[in-house]
């Protein structure tokens, strides 16, 4: 060896250098691809944030209808309004009698009255 560079020795440098540039483009291709894959995953993970977001607000919403629901049939209440609709049942009960009774006592006709009055 003579400190020159042969012939085969130039050939297997440019096969290396080739290689390596060739793999090196491989590698911004895959590159590429895992970006553009890693983009659209990005896209995809906001869309079911925001569908979350929204899922999540609506089943706020449903438990606190579901609660009021709750409370507006709670036992306590429903016997309250139990006894509210029995007291006035009752009450509407005595007021037909009365109106019968106060029938009965004009005879279905109202006495006369005097069509005009003095001032005294």
């Amino acid at each position: 060896m003579n400190g020159s560079i042969d012939l085969s020795t130039l050939i297997t440098l440019g096969g290396i250098l080739i290689s390596v540039a060739g793999a090196a483009a491989a590698g911004r291709m895959q590159i590429r691809v895992i970006q553009e894959t890693l983009s659209d995953l990005e896209t995809r993970i906001r869309v079911m944030d925001k569908l979350l977001d929204k899922f999540e607000a609506e089943q706020a919403v449903l438990k606190q209808r579901t609660n009021i629901i709750a409370e507006l049939n709670a036992p306590s209440i429903l016997e309250a309004r139990a006894r509210e609709t029995s007291k006035l049942l009752s009450d509407v009960e005595y007021l037909k009698s009365e109106t019968n009774r106060l029938h009965k006592i004009h005879n279905g006709v109202h006495p006369p009255v005097p069509s005009e009055r003095k001032a005294t």
